[in-house]
């Protein structure tokens, strides 16, 4: 498994005066998003589970693991940018800012915007997101997800109130289709990443997922901790990686974590482009075979990469086998540690954690600076939302799985 894993440190990340101020994630800016998601009557922070037993395992003074298994009964942190990016949407359309989920839900506020048609593709988790918000505010979605999508991705969203379509086109593909329907169709498009004249809807998405990031640290600060040493963040188009790195780097200004970004080796768009060392994102082509299915992405998003190219310490590739013993070691805890449901792209970077423990991972682990003062945050960004692909992965594994 080890020699599979490829990394890359970005010394830029640590230089003297570099990089631009993420101002995206502004400490006002993500209180103003967590007023919007605190005003849906189903909001609550999801639980931020300390893991004492695996980090005295792991030679680390503590390991965070925030669950997002419970995130409005949608099992993924996706809903937190679908919901901001289309509040946000809406409330311009009225002439507004913001406006809280009473009045955008509100009859009188549907009949002035009329129908509206919201679209997206999805590896399945933001698909849902934004077939949940739009039918809480009274509209329609259309949704696409890529080839071999699996059917209980199709049903989850049709069951949260979308249409549905699985496509003969890969992930990136996909996503072109989904933007050209919706501009011959005057749909709104919700897509979380950006090209040339869409800026506005992917930002707002990533600034939907500062709530996470900073009930992780009000969660923390309650737990003593008033900012971790490491933040292990995964990454598919690099909207939840990007909104991370910011949202810590504004958080924590020079005393900020060591961020690591965390990819599929096989749909690593990221590492490529760090390792490249231009500034310059690289796309990854072909089939993306992995089972990390919400991390098979090949562009980087136009917005995130620069903010990673500033600030992410280290860009880290690495097979599927990771992610199959971070499932296992947080649905088997030691001791009385809570166990967490995570799925294939929630748990690879605990799975990561893991590798470092081994005699083989001490070079990974010289790279991230763990020592037995670090502790670590990371975010196990969907539960079991493919029931079937869950178990089959626990009781089977792969080799090399275990702790």
């Amino acid at each position: 498994m080890i020699e599979s894993i490829r990394w890359v440190t970005n010394p830029r990340a640590r230089r003297e005066g570099a990089g631009v101020f993420p101002a995206l994630f502004a400490p006002a800016r993500v209180e103003g998003v967590r007023a919007f998601h605190r005003s849906f009557p189903r909001y609550g922070a999801t639980p931020l589970l300390s893991l004492p037993r695996l980090a005295g395992h792991l030679g680390v003074a503590g390991v965070y693991v925030k669950d997002e298994s419970r995130r409005f009964g949608l099992q993924a942190f996706k809903v937190l940018g679908a919901t901001y990016a289309i509040g946000r949407h809406l409330a311009a359309r009225l002439g507004a800012d913001t406006l809280p989920f009473a009045v955008l839900a509100a009859p009188e506020t549907r009949e002035r915007l009329g129908d509206l048609t919201f679209t997206t593709a999805t590896d399945g988790n933001h698909g849902r997101g934004v077939a949940w918000t739009a039918r809480r505010l009274g509209h329609r979605a259309v949704i696409y997800l890529p080839k071999g999508s699996a059917s209980i991705r199709l049903e989850h969203i049709q069951a949260a109130g979308g249409e549905a379509f699985v496509t003969d086109l890969g992930y990136d593909d996909t996503v072109r289709l989904a933007a050209a329907h919706g501009a011959a169709r005057g749909w709104v498009v919700v897509q979380d990443t950006a090209w040339e004249g869409y800026r506005d809807i992917p930002a707002w998405i990533m600034q939907g997922y500062t709530t996470m990031a900073a009930e992780a640290l009000e969660q923390l600060r309650a737990e003593r901790v008033d900012m971790p040493t490491h933040v292990l963040v995964q990454a598919g188009v690099g909207s939840l990686a990007g909104a991370v790195a910011g949202f810590f780097a504004a958080a924590g200004g020079p005393g900020r974590p060591l961020t690591a970004v965390v990819e599929p080796n096989r749909a690593d768009c990221h590492y490529r482009s760090a390792l490249a060392g231009d500034g310059r994102p690289r796309a990854v082509t072909g089939e993306m075979d992995t089972i990390m299915v919400g991390l098979a992405c090949g562009e980087p998003n136009p917005l995130s990469w620069p903010i990673l190219w500033d600030w992410a310490d280290l860009f880290i590739s690495c097979p599927d086998e990771v992610a199959v013993l971070g499932m296992r070691v947080l649905a088997n805890p030691l001791g009385a540690d809570p166990q967490v449901l995570s799925g294939e792209s929630g748990a690879v970077t605990t799975g990561l954690l893991a590798v470092c423990a081994r005699e083989e991972g001490l070079a990974l682990r010289s790279a991230l600076r763990l020592d037995r003062s670090s502790r670590v945050l990371v975010f196990s960004t969907e539960g079991d939302t493919d029931p079937e692909a869950y178990r089959r992965i626990i009781r089977s594994g792969r080799e090399g799985a275990t702790v």
